[in-house]
């Protein structure tokens, strides 16, 4: 009897994370660097459950058209694309597994998301998030210069950080990009290292950095009747409203996010039903979040630039 084998395409560390998370679940997987992918050999193959894409952004697209030519489900990381025109030709490539796969949206599971998204936000008129991070203190012996994050196609901080968006979307599906203000630095023209993305429907800012010393994942939400507040890192959610003022912690592991997704991908793939998530990114539900993405990194205008010493230590 033949076991089915999720292949993981992508060996760094969001790879590995995927490996180690379906191996928890009990199934048969198999981690692949891309620079030993082989698309001639792995087309050949009938073992394929479906196939994680853990790769850069850039190299996407051969890897969802074998997807959807052999009929294997995928899991795309974040982001899918950086311009609309990539957006496109990635959903009609995707179209014929497009309802069986998911992209890496995994911030979809955070508890105080869903309890966001469960609330009566009709009365907001206008939100704020913010992400910041010093990206130099990552990962220990990593470089910023030598990753993808250095390019100007495909990496930056927008499309890096870009789940805040996506939360817009999930929360606030009409809202749309309007301007966006970035810096760069000499050493890396128009790689974003700040952005600040302004929306509407309603009012909002999306706002995601490189450069702070202090970790910091936040966001408001105003409206007539209501004012939250939450820290997605600690996490926290503040809600004062005719009821009164209260706080709601959550406990919860980070890894909590990426199982739930990656668990309700297999149920998929198997033609079982998901989880009860209502904020499940099922990738042919997903393309309003994707072009957000798109739009937000395409508007961009470089308004100055940040003096970040890279061969310092933090």
């Amino acid at each position: 009897m033949v076991t089915d084998t999720f292949l993981v395409i992508g060996a760094g560390s969001i790879g590995k994370r995927h490996a180690g998370n379906l191996a928890a679940l009990g199934e048969k997987v198999e981690l692949i660097p891309y620079r030993s992918f082989d698309h001639a050999a792995i087309g050949k193959r009938n073992d394929v459950a479906g196939m994680v894409i853990a790769t850069a952004t850039p190299i996407r697209l051969d890897l969802i058209t074998l997807c959807a030519e052999k009929g294997w489900p995928f899991y795309v990381e974040k982001p899918l694309a950086w311009t609309t025109e990539q957006v496109d030709a990635l959903y009609d490539a995707a179209a014929p597994v497009a309802h069986r796969s998911v992209i890496g949206l995994m911030m979809r599971y955070h508890p105080a998301i869903r309890t966001l998204a469960a609330r009566d936000l009709s009365n907001i008129y206008s939100f704020a998030f913010e992400i910041g991070h010093d990206v130099r203190q990552w990962r220990a012996n990593w470089s910023f210069a030598d990753s993808y994050a250095s390019d100007a196609e495909g990496g930056g901080v927008l499309l890096d950080l870009c789940h805040e968006l996506d939360m817009v979307h999930a929360l606030f599906p009409d809202a749309a990009v309007g301007t966006a203000q970035s810096l760069d630095h000499a050493d890396f023209p128009r790689v974003d290292f700040a952005t600040r993305v302004n929306l509407s429907a309603p009012l909002g800012t999306v706002a995601m950095d490189y450069l702070s010393p202090v970790s910091i994942r936040n966001g408001s939400l105003r409206g007539r009747e209501q004012v939250i507040d939450l820290d997605l890192l600690h996490p926290t959610l503040r809600i004062q409203d005719g009821d009164g003022d209260r706080t709601q912690d959550f406990t919860f592991e980070r890894n909590d996010m990426f199982l739930g997704l990656i668990a309700d991908f297999v149920a998929l793939s198997k033609g079982a039903a998901p989880s009860d998530n209502p904020l499940f990114p099922r990738f042919d539900r997903m393309r309003g979040s994707c072009d957000l993405v798109a739009s937000a990194w395409q508007a961009r205008q470089f308004v100055g630039q940040v003096g970040v010493d890279f061969a310092a230590k933090p």
